[in-house]
């Protein structure tokens, strides 16, 4: 049986902007279903997930001259790229009157669609928990459901500057504890 090629992050990225496509393929098999699990968590329908990531992979692949290792890890980047895409088309026209049906725990999602590969590389999950249960809720809202501040306002009941207060507050913690986290690695 032939053994997997692994390619360390550096090494990736420097084939992917060489325009590689057997590195683009371990790329996409290695981050797929992670970024599937991301997507279905924000639109909750499997078919039009299923097109969402390939529609991710296309723009990852046509924008990859784009990505800049000094601002962030690859995996971090390309879960943007699909979570903007997913926010993008719940807001689009097609969307505006369906129901915001969308689950409350993406880890448990994010689970089912990822076998082999943890898309918690960088340990944002465990750090995300250790916020107080009212920032992890904004959290929650702005990034995993795609609110913005005036739908959390109005869904929390909360005034909207309030809101840009302790969303605010919850980000600059949350930088807090990934510089810790950072330090002890």
């Amino acid at each position: 049986m032939k053994e997997k090629i692994k390619y360390h992050q550096d090494e990736l990225v420097v084939l992917i902007k060489n325009r590689d496509q057997k590195a683009f393929s371990y790329l996409y098999d290695t981050y797929s279903k992670a970024l599937f699990g991301i997507i279905y968590a924000i639109i909750g329908d499997y078919e039009e997930t299923e097109v969402l990531t390939q529609n991710t992979f296309i723009k990852i692949w046509n924008s990859f001259d784009n990505y800049d290792s000094s601002k962030g890890r690859l995996f971090t980047w390309m879960i943007n790229i699909a979570r903007n895409a997913a926010i993008d088309f719940k807001r689009s026209k097609n969307n505006k009157n369906q129901n915001r049906n969308i689950s409350n725990n993406v880890y448990e999602l994010n689970e089912l669609f990822t076998e082999n590969f943890s898309s918690d590389t960088i340990g944002l999950i465990g750090v995300v928990e250790k916020l107080t249960s009212e920032n992890l809720l904004l959290i929650q809202h702005a990034y995993y459901k795609g609110y913005t501040q005036q739908e959390i306002s109005k869904e929390l009941n909360i005034p909207l500057g309030t809101v840009k207060t302790k969303m605010r507050k919850a980000l600059l913690i949350l930088r807090e504890l990934l510089k810790e986290k950072a330090q002890v690695q």
